[in-house]
């Protein structure tokens, strides 16, 4: 009987190695990769490219007229895009002044809110073969000045789907600073360091592009309560479509500011995460097989994987946990697992974060990764419930925000 609880533990700790060392070796591939300069390409026609900004927004009353008024100060020329406010379920004043703005406004109320429901709701409004590229962004999202400049000149080659860089807005706490962080290991693992090894970017679900008509035709079938930047991706890799990524075109984007809200936000991201695995890797795999699209089985598979703050918490309690209770084989394994993911956050964290108060936010960590333990636990059917996130950072905070990283660069 000893025996064969024996042989049940070393399986399991194998199986839960293969898991937890195969996320680190393949977050580490793509961390050494972003190292590397992506190379953009030069333009190569300068057409002044039509762009409806669509803002899909859930009572955002307290962040969209700000943004609204910063979206139609692009410099880029007036004539050519516009910014269209999707309201759903505004105060009568907050639509008041966005009234009072150059800009496309839809004063809804949905019975059911989601964001693939506000943004049908403007492409079916929105008149036909007037525009040239959709851009969706969150309600805090500020692009910065030459932003649709930028997308205009990369969708001079015939991308379907660009996704821009968005970066953090604030830094105002610890768990602010964590995410700002997180982001920018994301960036640089699943959007630079794809794109160098000629594979597709993440989409992040705000500061994407896509061609108009293709967007319009795409989301005709959409409809989601969470994950829909998921799906998008999904469908575009599935029928092999390079989603590009375009460092250089930033749009800022507030980050949670306590432990509460980063708990929500990653429990509706998780549970979306771990639903489309199960709907689209069989799928992906025999697309794989058959066709060898690795694209697509590539995203499949990142499903699959834990966040990086609990990656990094589960292979540390396990390698500290192996010096007690595993053979010498798998203590080094553990270790080099972790090592590796170790390095993996650190060769994608971007310089400007090697500072104290990053230093001081790291000593948050533990208690966010037992708030993603419990997020996970509680994940199930989080996708099918409309989780909003509250936007508060004022208009004075981004405004000096910004003025200190445009004075950086």
């Amino acid at each position: 009987m000893s025996e064969l609880i024996s042989n049940i533990l070393f399986i399991a700790e194998l199986l839960a190695l293969i898991y937890l060392g195969s996320t680190a070796l393949y977050i580490m591939v793509f961390s050494i990769a972003s190292l590397f300069p992506l190379k953009l390409r030069k333009p190569i026609d300068f057409k002044q490219r039509r762009f409806a900004v669509i803002i899909p927004c859930y009572r955002e009353d307290d962040v969209i007229v700000e943004v609204a008024k910063d979206a139609i100060n692009q410099l880029y020329p007036r004539d050519y895009f516009d910014v269209i406010v999707v309201a759903d379920k505004f105060e009568k004043k907050t639509i008041d002044k966005l009234k009072k703005l150059d800009i496309i406004l839809f004063d809804e109320h949905f019975e059911i809110s989601t964001k693939t429901r506000a943004i049908n709701h403007a492409l079916r409004q929105l008149p036909d073969n007037k525009y040239d590229i959709a851009v969706i962004l969150d309600a805090d999202n500020l692009m910065e000045p030459y932003f649709l400049g930028k997308l205009n000149n990369a969708f001079s080659y015939p991308y379907t789907a660009i996704q821009a860089h968005r970066t953090a807005k604030n830094l105002n706490t610890s768990f602010a600073i964590l995410d700002a962080v997180s982001e920018e290991i994301n960036n640089n693992i699943f959007r630079k360091g794809h794109a160098v090894l000629g594979l597709s970017s993440a989409l992040i679900g705000s500061a994407m592009a896509f061609r108009y008509d293709f967007f319009k035709d795409l989301m005709k079938d959409i409809e989601v309560v969470g994950g829909f930047d998921k799906e998008l991706e999904l469908r575009l890799l599935r029928d092999k479509h390079l989603i590009a990524y375009l460092p250089d075109a930033v749009v800022l984007d507030e980050k949670v500011q306590n432990v509460y809200v980063f708990a929500k936000q990653r429990r509706r991201w998780l549970s979306a995460q771990f639903h489309y695995f199960g709907v689209y890797f069989i799928p992906a795999l025999r697309a794989l097989v058959c066709d060898r699209n690795l694209d697509y089985f590539n995203k499949a598979y990142h499903y699959i994987q834990l966040p990086r703050i609990m990656l990094l918490g589960l292979l540390t309690i396990a390698a500290l946990g192996s010096l007690f209770f595993s053979d010498t084989s798998f203590q080094m394994a553990w270790f080099t697992a972790l090592l590796f993911a170790i390095l993996a956050l650190l060769f994608a964290t971007p310089r400007k974060f090697y500072n104290l108060q990053t230093l001081q936010a790291i000593f948050t960590i533990p208690k966010g990764f037992i708030y993603m333990l419990l997020a996970l636990v509680r994940m199930r059917g989080a996708n099918k419930t409309f989780i909003h996130t509250k936007h508060t950072y004022n208009a004075f905070q981004i405004k000096k925000h910004h003025k200190k990283e445009v004075s950086k660069d």
